[in-house]
């Protein structure tokens, strides 16, 4: 009945403060009108009440206007607030009272409320739009008399025979529309029929018809439908019948379905089946709604007709509006939620009066009521009122704004909306805040505006207060309040608002007082929106070609500024990526699409200010062509003598171009090419083609149709028919053989065909089971040659069959068992991988690994059949190839590794089926090796501006097995030379390039190089050839004269001089007599003193190193062409030979010259200590290269650098000759005192060899000539350093030859002597000197000192010779 707009008994408020809060007033409908049929003339009471403390003043409205019912003699006001209307009038050109009626109560200091509308209709004039008309019907069968008006008077029709009512009977039925159903007809039904309308006075007869009864039943009528269903509609709640009426012989049978599924018509439950075949729906509920169908079968005939019924709800609530508190300015909701069928419409009503939607009243969500910026004159009653096709419904709420010192007492938060609902606490008795200062807006937009401000002077840290904005319109008293957020907050966001309009804007601080002082008001005006163009209208597609589209459209309605041009982007169907084009006018064609593919298209406007609103996309597919490519996988299978089947696939997706419509098969005999027969097959992918000749080869070629024709065909396939049929009169024999090989589950059956091949096998069937192959049969196509049945059980025997068959049946089987494996359980436990790796380097190429495994017992024994798998690889980032091999114990040799290069190692554990993931991994570094290949690309070139200084580059060597710490190079005039012939220059370090100077000009030399690393001395390089070049003039100053022959000796004038020295030929002899004599006395001096020194020569001191080195002048003297530069003066004698002399007492020099052993007995090993500090001090040098790193002949000739080499290093093996000679040795070479104090030139390290002693090369004064120390092979027992001193002419037994050495000096090349060095006048220091003294006094017995003597005494004739020459 009555929806209340507030419901009685709600709580009365009372704030917390002083005043009371305003309570709700109940004010709602009691009772509402309802829809009302009414007949002309008749009375109609339209009902309504209304519940008020005070008595509401009850109004009516007809079609939204108010009645004057004071002066209205047919229509009154009841006491009750009810409508009364007499006689009502109704005709053709006057209907007064037909219409929509609503009952209005009202308050006067409340307000109003409108109640539901109703309707009232007034039945027309009684017409009948169809008659009924005279029908027969055989006795027991049905009729249908038809008399139909309209729908609001079917309720006022009624029937008649023979001008009296008709009894109520069940074979009698009046069907909706009014038509009369007769069922099972018998004679008592005979007569005259008509209907008459009640519609108040005199009722309204229609014709009369005549019902007849034929005797009998007709052998066999057709099945025809007298009355079919018709759609209906229907509200929940009432009935609804669907009439089916059918006749025929014999009589027909009645079903019904709804939406396809059959309907129980039994009358158990709403459904049920009335006599004739009619539906009846009681109760219609919204679920009922569909399509139902009436099926009539009578013999072999079926009818069908369908109608449809649709359920309509009348509006109905599922969420009212609630009553709400609010404060002026603030934005509140009203929500209510409806439902109905169709969906309602939902218009708003406040006091009676429907709310038109306004900047300040908005339809929210569909169906809520959004107030903005109350006003006090937005109290009072607010009612949703939602309405459809059936029917309406209204629910209201009250709205009470308070005071604003008035707190809000708590509601249900739906009501206020969320920029409101802060901040309402109640207030208590204190200082208010004073106004908020500088007001501005810091942000203004289309839409929205950011305010900031500054607290106000009464508080000005603010930290408690917050803040209310009140904004409106410019000349609009409604304000709207938005709150902040937090206390403290100073800036707000006002958002929604209108682009281009001046709003004004004050903000209130609010401490737990209550509100204070307003800001002064501020006008910002919001910028002017920028107006993109709309959607372009009438936007349109279409495929001119297979591969062409053409889209068109209208200039867009809306958009501020004239379009600049569109963009128009289009997309292939079920692609993601667009595509774009810029066009100009209203139509575009795109090409290049794909055939027969959709495409959808979109339109973009542009002016000024960018991109406009997108159409919507239209969809259209390019027209279809022919395939563009050929069908695949063309086979061909020859059937028997006379057919051929053809099969193929269809053309590659994206290439049919169109729909494929068929195929077309064309083929020729192979032999004649020309005659060419066709035949189209449908869109299926074989073809049988017969009617061929046997035993001959055709040839076959498909293509594929469109409707627009025939695509590319495929390469001609060829195929021979079969000489003669095959035999099928009779079944298979027996298939040739039959294997089977079970697995846990299945077991794989192959097996051959029968030997027999003259009768045809159209396939082959398969029978297995557990004991009896009978269990399954599957057959396979016949040219199958093997299957797995799966789905077996393991651990089964089973028994299979095998037989061929074709259409006469099946032929001889042949069996075969099997059993199936059982069920292999896997190990739960994995392999654990091998732990503990580790890398022992034994040698260049070999490491041991070793592991643990954890999986084996504690003793680590090997029990059991697993092994081991270890692999290897550089540790190089590119590399990624491994190296494997398989060990059985817990360590394995890897050999064949490459010298010093770090490899990576790990192993994994394999035991059965299981492997265990790959270890850690462990690394290790072979040791280093000599280099296996020389330095490469040895050039050497001259220098220029210095023609006798040359310069030679390399690289390394491609095999250096090891750090490169020194080059060797070695040159030669003569290149058949033994190389210890050759001069040598040492290089330091890696550098790959150093100078040589003062070479012979006009001279071709020749040059080797070897490396060196820390193991020793690896291969010479080829042979390099240069030739030095010619002189450009006579030597100039500071020049070195051309090398001189061996048996060359100076002139006695002294202008040829060697040096080009401006001094006399008698100065020049005088200084050679007093260098000569000087060095004479010297030597004489030291051997005596060597003499008595070599008594007290200890055995530890015989084992010191001696200099083999030759120097006759400082290096002061090195490129200075003023100084007069001594010639080299070698002296030989046959008979002189000095001892070692031992330098220094140091057990373990810096500085070490090399010493020349005697023999075996000489040599002592190196005690450990010593071997580890000369360890430490192998790969370093004392003393300095000169400032170039250049070696010059004149610093060689000058100063000898002395060679350093370790006492566990050897030099190359080429420096020695081990000829067997009972020659004498070479003696060493006495070194002056300045070499010690400045010595110069590179240490080079040499490698460690144990077994034989240390020797060096040193440089020779000639350029091209050298003497080596050799070395000493091992003797045969060990060294003992208590045997005393040999002399060193004392014959040696024939196993033990001595080993000579050749040596050159100036005068004597190519002779044998033992040379001895003329000492330059530079005496030693005096330390050295005694040292000198001591060594070689302490190394000759006095028997050897006569020898001594007479040696010296030739010396002495000698230089006498010289002189007086």
């Amino acid at each position: 009945m009555g929806e209340a707009a507030m419901r009685p008994g709600q709580p009365l408020f009372a704030s917390r403060g002083q005043s009371l809060v305003r309570t709700f007033t109940p004010f709602y409908f009691l009772v509402e009108p309802l829809d009302v049929l009414s007949v002309r003339g008749a009375s109609v009471i339209m009902n309504c009440s209304a519940q008020c403390e005070t008595p509401p003043r009850i109004e009516w409205k007809k079609d939204g206007s108010f009645l004057n019912l004071v002066s209205d003699d047919r229509r009154q006001l009841l006491p009750d607030g009810s409508l009364l209307i007499n006689s009502v009038v109704h005709s053709k050109h006057n209907k007064p009272d037909e219409g929509y009626y609503q009952c209005v109560a009202t308050v006067d200091s409340l307000g109003t409320i409108v109640s539901r509308t109703a309707k009232l209709t007034v039945a027309g004039l009684p017409r009948f739009t169809s008659q009924p008309e005279p029908t027969s019907v055989y006795r027991g069968g049905s009729a249908v008399l038809g008399c139909e008006v309209t729908a609001e008077l079917a309720p006022l029709l009624r029937w008649e025979r023979e001008r009296q009512a008709l009894p109520p009977e069940p074979r009698l039925l009046q069907l909706p529309g009014g038509a009369l159903l007769l069922t099972n007809a018998s004679d008592t039904d005979a007569g005259l029929y008509r209907c008459a309308l009640d519609t108040g006075g005199a009722p309204k007869y229609s014709d009369e018809a005549e019902l007849k009864i034929l005797p009998g039943t007709h052998c066999c009528s057709r099945l025809v439908l007298l009355k079919p269903p018709s759609s209906l509609s229907r509200l929940p709640g009432q009935s609804a019948l669907f009439p089916c009426v059918a006749a025929g012989v014999p009589p027909p049978l009645i079903r019904w379905t709804r939406n396809d599924e059959e309907l129980p018509t039994d009358g158990s439950g709403r459904f049920q089946l009335l006599p004739g075949g009619v539906l009846e729906i009681r109760d219609v509920v919204e679920a009922d709604a569909g399509t139902f169908t009436c099926i009539a079968e009578s013999g072999n005939d079926t009818l069908e007709a369908q109608a449809e019924l649709t359920v309509q709800v009348p509006p109905t609530f599922l969420k009212r509006p609630a009553n709400i508190y609010a404060h002026e300015s603030m934005d509140i909701v009203f929500e209510c939620e409806v439902t109905g069928k169709p969906t309602p419409t939902v218009k708003w009503v406040k006091n009676g009066d429907v709310v038109i939607p306004s900047d300040y009243f908005k339809i929210v969500k569909e169906h809520n009521l959004q107030v903005l910026g109350l006003v006090k004159s937005d109290e009072g009653f607010y009612q949703c009122i939602a309405e459809n096709d059936v029917g309406n419904a209204q629910a209201g709420a009250q709205l009470i704004i308070l005071d604003l010192d008035v707190a809000i007492p708590t509601l249900p938060p739906t009501s206020l909306t969320s920029a409101t609902n802060d901040h309402l606490a109640p207030a208590t008795a204190g200082p208010l805040p004073s106004a908020p200062r500088d007001v501005v807006a810091t942000l203004v937009s289309t839409r929205f505006i950011r305010l900031t401000w500054r607290p106000p002077a009464s508080d000005p840290q603010g930290d408690n207060l917050t803040y209310s904005i009140f904004y409106t319109k410019e000349g609009i008293n409604r304000e709207r309040v938005e709150n902040t957020s937090r206390p403290g907050e100073t800036q707000v966001m006002i958002q929604n608002l209108m682009p281009e309009t001046v709003y004004v804007f004050r903000v209130v601080a609010q401490n737990r007082h209550g509100p204070g002082e307003s800001s002064a008001p501020l006008k910002v005006a919001t910028q002017p929106e920028v107006q993109l163009p709309g959607p372009a209208p009438n936007i349109r597609a279409f495929s001119g070609s297979p591969t062409t589209v053409t889209v068109t459209w209208e200039t867009p309605l809306s958009g501020n500024g004239d379009i600049q041009n569109y963009k128009l982007y289009y997309m292939e169907k079920g692609q993601h990526t667009e595509q774009d084009v810029e066009v100009a006018g209203l139509a575009h064609t795109v090409t290049g699409l794909k055939k027969f593919t959709e495409y959808s298209f979109r339109v973009v406007a542009y002016n000024k200010h960018g991109p406009g609103v997108s159409t919507h996309d239209v969809v259209v597919r390019t027209l279809s062509d022919v395939p563009s490519a050929p069908p695949r996988n063309l086979t061909l299978e020859a059937r028997n003598s006379k057919s051929i089947l053809l099969q193929w696939q269809p053309p590659p997706a994206g290439t049919h171009s169109g729909q494929i419509t068929g195929y077309k098969i064309r083929y020729r005999k192979a032999s004649r090419k020309s005659d060419v027969t066709e035949s189209v097959a449908g869109t299926q992918l074989s073809q049988l083609i017969e009617g061929l000749e046997r035993g001959t080869e055709y040839s076959f070629r498909v293509a594929a149709m469109t409707i627009n024709g025939t695509g590319p065909a495929t390469d001609w396939v060829s195929a021979e028919t079969f000489e003669s049929d095959l035999d099928e009169s009779r079944v298979p024999e027996v298939p040739s053989s039959l294997h089977v090989r079970p697995l846990v589950t299945s077991i794989v059956v192959s097996w051959t065909p029968p030997e027999n091949q003259d009768v045809v096998v159209r396939g082959y069937a398969i029978g297995y089971g557990i004991g009896s192959p009978h269990a399954q049969t599957i057959k396979v196509d016949y040219k199958q040659r093997y299957y797995t049945i799966e789905n077996l059980d393991p651990s089964s025997h089973y028994v299979i069959t095998l037989k061929a068959f074709n259409n006469v049946g099946e032929g001889i089987p042949l069996y075969e068992s099997a059993v199936t494996r059982p069920h292999s359980v896997p190990d739960p436990s994995p392999m654990m991988p091998p732990v503990g790796v580790q890398a022992s380097i034994l040698s260049h190429d070999t490491i041991r690994i070793t592991w643990a495994d954890n999986s084996l017992p504690k003793n680590q024994k090997i029990t059991d059949a697993r092994f081991y798998t270890v692999r290897w690889k550089t540790n190089i980032p590119a590399n990624t190839k491994y190296k494997t091999a398989n060990a059985t114990t817990l360590s394995y040799l890897v050999t064949g590794l490459k010298p010093n290069t770090l490899y990576e190692f790990s192993v994994m554990v394999t035991k059965g089926r299981r492997s265990s993931t790959w270890s850690m991994t462990a690394h290790g570094t072979t040791f280093e090796l000599v280099p296996t290949s020389p330095p490469k690309d040895v050039t050497v070139v001259s220098k220029e501006g210095k023609p006798r200084t040359i310069i030679v580059n390399w690289q390394p060597p491609s095999e250096a097995n090891g750090k490169i710490t020194g080059y060797i190079i070695y040159y030669s005039t003569d290149v058949n030379a033994e190389i210890h012939d050759w001069v040598i220059e040492p290089v330091v370090g890696n550098r790959l390039t150093h100078q040589i100077q003062e070479l012979t000009l006009d001279t071709p030399y020749f040059f080797k190089i070897q490396a060196r690393n820390s193991k020793g001395m690896g291969p010479m390089s080829e042979a390099v050839q240069f030739r030095t070049p010619k002189a450009s003039g006579s030597a100039g100053k500071g020049s070195r004269p051309l090398d001189l022959g061996p048996d060359y000796k100076p002139p006695l004038g002294g202008s040829n001089s060697p040096h080009g020295s401006p001094t006399s030929p008698l100065d020049s002899n005088m200084l050679l007599v007093i260098i000569v004599s000087v060095g004479v006395i010297t030597i004489v001096i030291v051997v005596i003193v060597a003499v008595f020194c070599t008594r007290r020569t200890t055995s530890h001191q015989k084992k010191k190193r001696a200099a083999c080195k030759s120097v006759n002048g400082s290096h002061k003297y090195k490129g200075n062409s003023k100084d007069v530069k001594p010639p080299d003066l070698w002296i030989h004698h046959e008979r002189l030979e000095l001892k070692p002399i031992d330098k220094s007492p140091d057990p373990n020099p810096i500085m070490t010259d090399t010493p020349i052993p005697r023999n075996s007995q000489d040599i002592t090993p190196v005690d450990n200590s010593m071997d580890s500090n000369i360890h430490q001090r192998r790969n370093s040098y004392r003393g300095h290269e000169s400032e170039d790193s250049m070696s010059t002949l004149a610093g060689r000739r000058g100063m000898r650098p002395k060679m350093m080499m370790p006492f566990d290093s050897q030099p190359p093996q080429q420096s020695v000759r081990n000829t067997p000679s009972t020659d004498t040795m070479p003696a060493a070479s006495a070194v002056p005192s300045a070499e010690l104090a400045e010595p110069e030139g590179p240490f080079l390290p040499a490698e460690e060899e144990p077994q034989g002693p240390p020797t060096a090369h040193v440089r020779p004064s000639h350029p091209l000539k050298s003497f080596a120390v050799p070395a000493v092979p091992p003797a045969g027992g060990p060294f003992d350093p208590a045997l005393p001193s040999t002399p060193l002419l004392t014959q040696q037994a024939p196993g033990h030859p001595l080993h000579a050495v050749k040596t050159a000096s100036i005068g004597t090349l190519g002779r044998t002597r033992p040379p001895m060095p003329v000492v330059v006048p530079s005496a030693p220091e005096v330390q050295e000197t005694t040292r000198m003294l001591e060594d070689s006094e302490s190394s000759y017995e006095p028997d050897e000192l006569t020898k001594e003597m007479a040696h010296l005494e030739g010396l002495m004739k000698d230089l006498n010779a010289i002189t007086t020459a």
